[in-house]
């Protein structure tokens, strides 16, 4: 039996960064083999039940990501229980989702996707044209991508 890797998404609204990733991770780990893995995504200053930001679902809708669904919500401990793998966009969400009990599998995006310390956080498009969530979600797609690549392998 295989075991499914729950994997978290935190930012701090958790209506752009970590909703566009947890849409990005989705369809990137449904198009390649390894082992199953979940998606979720919370925020550490997020009201619940928002919708996804009006940048997130236009870029999703040019990427064909679907993103109409999502509702927002508080990172909670229950939430970051129910993880195998925390990945904050910065080190204040890391910090955050440590507190709430998620020490030794809470990490940086970047620098879980790296496999090295010093990473950059994912820059926060809120606010920001729609040029910047391109890059944003440029970014996570990288990113993304190198951790499922990290997850597949055997020392994972």
């Amino acid at each position: 039996m295989t075991t499914v890797v729950r994997v978290l998404f935190v930012c701090t609204g958790n209506t752009c960064r970590s909703a566009m990733a947890e849409a990005i991770a989705r369809v990137a780990a449904s198009a390649r083999p390894g082992p199953p893995v979940t998606f979720a995504s919370a925020g550490t200053s997020a009201w619940d039940g928002a919708p996804a930001s009006d940048g997130a679902l236009l870029v999703g809708i040019e990427r064909k990501l679907d993103l109409n669904a999502h509702r927002s919500r508080a990172l909670t401990r229950e939430i970051v229980a129910n993880a195998d793998l925390v990945l904050g966009m910065s080190p204040h969400h890391v910090e955050r989702a440590t507190l709430l009990g998620g020490e030794g599998r809470t990490f940086l995006l970047s620098e879980y996707a790296d496999g090295a310390s010093g990473g950059d956080p994912v820059e926060d498009p809120f606010g920001g044209d729609l040029g910047r969530y391109r890059a944003t979600a440029d970014q996570l797609t990288v990113m993304i991508g190198k951790v499922l690549d990290r997850i597949a392998r055997p020392d994972g």
